[in-house]
C-alpha cells in the first residue's frame, strides 16, 4: 500500500497513514438493539488492547469511504455490498487526517477477526461502551459519532430538476438526466455538511440515498453507484409520489426535490419534507470532464 508509513502532524504527533487514515464505524441493522462493530486490537499493536474501529492508511488513490471499507474487508470480510454508508466525519490533526466512515449493516452480518492486528472484532452493544477502554482518537470523536442519524432518502424529480436551469436541457433531455445523474453521484460519494441532506455544521457530512426518478425520453436512464434511477410509465409526478410513499416510515427521512406546487402538497400529505431545485443544485460539483 503506498499510504503505509509513518508521518507526523502539525502537532508533532506521528500518526500512521502517509495520505491519511480512515475506519468504519459499524451499526447494526434498524430494527435492531444498536449495536457497534468494533475491534480490540492486537496487544503488539500501536494502543494495543483498546476497542476502536477497523480501519487504517488510506491508498493515494482511494476515497476515505473506500479506505475504510477495504480496511474492514481486510480485518473482518465485512463485505462492502452488505452496509450502507451513512455519514463521514474527518478530525483534522493539521497536515494529518483521520475520516470516520459510519455505515449501517445488513441483517446477520457476522463479525470476525481476520487479521493478526486484531484480538477480537465483535458486535458490542452501546451500553457497553462506557466499561470498554477505547482508542484516544475514537474516544475523542465518539461523543460526535454517537449522535449520527441515519442519511436521508432524496427524491429527485428530474424533469422539474432539469427544467429549472437553462442549460439547453430541452435539446437533449435524456443527457440532461444523465448529467444530473452523475452530479448526483459525485455528491453521494463526497457527502454533504448541508442539513437539508443530513449533514451538520460540527463536521459531519451526510451522504444521502439518491433516488432520480425520470420520465419521457429519460426513462432510459441508467442508475449508478450511489443514484438509483426509478423510470416512470406514466406520470412522473405519480411516480414521485409512490417512491415517497413507500419510503416513508422506515429509519431514514424522504425529502423530495421538486418545485411542482401540487406535487410538493401531495408528498408532504404523506410525511415527506421538500426542497426546491435551486437548494440541491447548489450543492451539486461539477461534473468530471
Amino acid at each position: 500500500m503506498s499510504g503505509d508509513g509513518w508521518t507526523t502532524c502539525a502537532a508533532g504527533h506521528r500518526h500512521w497513514g502517509r495520505f491519511g487514515a480512515a475506519g468504519l464505524l459499524l451499526r447494526s441493522a434498524p430494527g435492531t438493539d444498536t449495536a457497534l462493530g468494533l475491534q480490540l486490537r492486537a496487544e503488539w499493536s500501536h494502543h494495543g488492547g483498546t476497542w476502536g474501529l477497523l480501519g487504517g492508511a488510506r491508498d493515494a488513490a482511494e476515497t476515505p469511504v473506500e479506505g475504510a471499507l477495504r480496511e474492514a474487508g481486510e480485518e473482518a470480510s465485512v463485505d462492502a455490498g452488505q452496509v450502507r454508508v451513512e455519514a463521514s466525519y474527518f478530525d483534522d490533526h493539521g497536515g494529518w487526517g483521520y475520516t470516520t466512515v459510519v455505515a449501517t449493516a445488513e441483517p446477520g452480518l457476522e463479525l470476525a477477526p481476520r487479521s493478526a492486528e486484531s484480538d477480537a472484532v465483535r458486535w458490542v452493544q452501546l451500553a457497553e461502551m462506557e466499561r470498554l477502554e477505547l482508542h484516544p482518537g475514537f474516544a475523542r470523536t465518539w461523543p460526535v459519532l454517537r449522535h449520527v442519524g441515519p442519511a436521508p432518502v432524496v427524491v429527485v424529480d428530474a424533469a422539474n430538476v432539469i427544467g429549472s436551469r437553462p442549460d439547453g436541457w430541452w435539446r437533449d433531455r435524456a443527457g440532461a438526466v444523465a448529467r444530473l445523474r452523475d452530479q448526483l453521484a459525485l455528491l453521494a460519494a463526497a457527502g454533504s455538511s448541508a442539513a437539508v441532506l443530513g449533514g451538520t455544521d460540527g463536521g459531519v457530512r451526510a451522504h444521502p440515498e439518491f433516488v432520480l426518478v425520470a420520465e419521457g425520453a429519460a426513462r432510459d436512464v441508467e442508475a449508478v453507484s450511489g443514484v438509483a434511477v426509478v423510470s416512470a410509465a406514466g406520470s412522473g409526478d405519480d411516480a414521485v409520489m409512490e417512491v415517497a410513499t413507500q419510503r416513508q416510515g422506515g429509519p431514514r427521512a424522504v425529502v423530495v426535490v421538486t418545485a411542482d406546487r401540487e406535487l410538493r402538497e401531495r408528498v408532504r400529505s404523506v410525511g415527506a419534507e421538500t426542497v426546491g431545485p435551486r437548494t440541491l443544485l447548489d450543492l451539486l460539483p461539477p461534473t468530471q470532464p
